[in-house]
């Protein structure tokens, strides 16, 4: 059984009528729970509970510090290629969009591992348009090389490999997985992905699963909110999370929250998801895993990010850039979102200490 099968499980299931019939009680009943099944997860998500956020912003604060203590993982993504061969009618990576497209060469790399590690950053995501031609394994496992001399921990966000690949990656010394599914819902991923090997939706959802049996040390999930209605994504993305959690019991289990951002191509977001919907279901899914790594890129804004922080991130992004080589080529490339928060880790560090917390720029080394 995978995650698929999981999933499979909902169908049929009537969210509407379920939520139109959330009370408060129920609410508060699933807020003191210390252990909570799924339907308090939805409980939590729904629009009434939207009025309950200062009870469960206190309580997520309170399992994170039992769980994780004041500490911020700091890290920076790096983009070696631009290069497609999916159409996703969101990205502004498409192939239907007429950008410049670049694939860096290992001097390029290096130059620009030496600008981020000069930040202090020892965390590093290597980034790669979904292209196995213009970036195959033997281009990635030579990048991973080149950032081992830099970097402690290497997590990566490319397409999705078959198990003997991962391994390949991570015998290379990649330690982490990050793969969005983008939305949980099948039919309307189909509209999105219109072309290109990620059209496939069930090999993109078992796609940690691959990397979890090549025994990666980190799986991030998450999905682009903004695509599809909100409660429905964040559910299905933190039932996968507990699902993953439970079947590779040696991995971190991550959740990244990304909204849409302005960027190439004439797409408009389904809706426009409100901070304060983030914040809840930032709050509903440290209720509902306690113990789970919850990350804020630079995709938002430096006053939302400092906010934030005490209800259980562990993990931001700091002086990011989303062009490929952007460290060292800055403008010379479309990047892939309009970054929002420009602070540098410095800056970054600064808001975290004021908070009371501490930022992390390694959190292991490989024995």
């Amino acid at each position: 059984m995978t995650f698929y099968d999981v999933k499979q499980k909902y169908n049929g299931f009537n969210f509407e009528k379920y939520i139109g019939n959330i009370s408060d009680e129920m609410i508060k009943n699933s807020i003191q729970k210390e252990i909570l099944d799924s339907m308090d997860f939805l409980n939590l998500l729904s629009p009434k509970a939207s009025n309950h956020i200062e009870q469960m912003a206190q309580k997520a604060h309170e399992i994170s510090v039992k769980y994780f203590g004041k500490c911020i993982l700091l890290y920076a993504p790096l983009y070696v290629s631009n290069f497609c061969i999916n159409n996703c009618v969101y990205c502004a990576f498409s192939t239907i969009n007429k950008i410049k497209r670049e694939v860096l060469s290992f001097e390029e790399i290096e130059e620009n591992c030496k600008i981020i590690s000069s930040y202090g950053l020892r965390h590093i995501l290597l980034v790669a348009g979904e292209s196995n031609t213009k970036t195959p394994i033997e281009y990635l496992k030579k990048c991973v090389e080149i950032l081992k001399n830099y970097f402690e921990g290497i997590d990566i966000e490319i397409y999705p490999l078959d198990e003997s690949c991962y391994k390949a990656l991570a015998d290379s010394g990649v330690d982490g997985l990050t793969i969005y599914q983008e939305t949980y819902n099948e039919n309307l991923y189909k509209l999105l992905h219109t072309n290109g090997e990620k059209s496939n939706y069930r090999y993109r959802l078992e796609t940690c699963e691959r990397a979890g049996r090549a025994n990666y040390r980190n799986l991030n999930v998450g999905a682009l909110l903004g695509l599809n209605d909100f409660i429905s994504d964040i559910f299905f993305t933190g039932i996968h999370a507990k699902y993953l959690q439970a079947k590779f019991q040696s991995a971190e289990i991550g959740i990244s929250f990304p909204r849409l951002r302005p960027t190439v191509g004439t797409y408009q977001p389904k809706t426009l998801i409100p901070d304060k919907n983030l914040i809840q279901a930032i709050c509903a899914i440290r209720l509902f895993i306690n113990r789970i790594n919850i990350n804020i890129s630079t995709r938002e804004s430096k006053k939302l990010r400092n906010n934030l922080i005490p209800l259980g991130i562990t993990k931001m992004s700091a002086a990011s850039s989303t062009e490929v080589g952007g460290y060292l080529k800055k403008g010379q490339s479309e990047g892939q979102f309009k970054v929002k928060d420009t602070s540098t880790v410095d800056k970054v560090k600064e808001m975290i200490y004021e908070k009371g917390y501490q930022p992390i720029m390694k959190d292991w080394i490989a024995l």
